[in-house]
């Protein structure tokens, strides 16, 4: 049986502690020089079509979607090796792994994804984030819809879940209430996207980068999650 933890840390990747953003500019311009600027756009259309499908970004599912329109076309082959080969570790946000070390020192820290089953857990490995965790690494289709696998394997009193889109931590939040801090790094894209500030509540600590956690305890990352006593007054 799985012991329980006082507390246990949730981690997200993209745009969390990778700067995903760039890893994407990198691609759009392998694929501008490789396969040509039509052909770049018509793989991104499909990769957004395939996102809108499946819940979650698939890059190596559009370059087979984009394979099948393009049956003849060898410089395909080069784009899939540019993107299992890629770098991963060079576009770790600043002081990411320093941020996951303190966290070790607190509690069970896991990485917590969405992503497809190839090129999310690649990314993951070559990066240096898996050894960084232990090995604790958690990649689902939909991960707020997995809250109970979530619990199952890493049972505890209180989460702290570290993630760059408010949708996430919103919904994490409806179902663990004040069991779960929300972190929220104002990181990439969607962390700037005005119908999601507009739409979703505040994180319980919205930092400007993942970096900034480091000057936080844990005793003020744990009462983050309570309410104030304007909340509780409904205010």
């Amino acid at each position: 049986m799985t012991s329980r933890h006082p507390v246990v840390f949730l981690v997200d990747v993209d745009n969390t502690l990778i700067d995903n953003d760039r890893i994407a500019a990198d691609l759009k311009r392998y694929l501008t020089r490789t396969v040509g600027r039509e052909c770049q756009e018509r793989y991104w259309a499909i990769f957004e079509e395939l996102r809108a499908e499946l819940g979650y970004a698939d890059y190596l599912g559009a370059l087979q979607r984009y394979r099948v329109e393009h049956p003849r076309d060898p410089r395909v082959l080069t784009v899939s090796s540019f993107m299992v080969d890629y770098p991963f570790a060079n576009r770790l946000y600043p002081s990411s792994l320093d941020v996951l070390e303190r966290f070790r020192a607190w509690g069970t820290t896991v990485i917590l994804s969405d992503g497809d089953a190839v090129f999310q857990p690649r990314k993951i490995e070559r990066s240096g984030l898996q050894q960084a965790v232990d090995g604790n690494v958690l990649i689902y289709i939909h991960k707020e819809r997995e809250l109970d696998d979530v619990e199952r394997r890493y049972p505890a009193d209180h989460y702290v879940l570290v993630d760059d889109k408010l949708r996430i931590l919103a919904a994490v939040k409806q179902v663990w209430g004040v069991r779960v801090t929300t972190i929220a790094p104002r990181q990439g894209h969607y962390a700037h996207d005005p119908t999601a500030l507009a739409t979703y509540p505040p994180a319980d600590v919205p930092v400007e980068r993942i970096g900034d956690l480091l000057a936080y305890d844990l005793p003020a990352l744990l009462a983050a999650a309570m309410p104030t006593m304007d909340d509780a007054r409904g205010r």
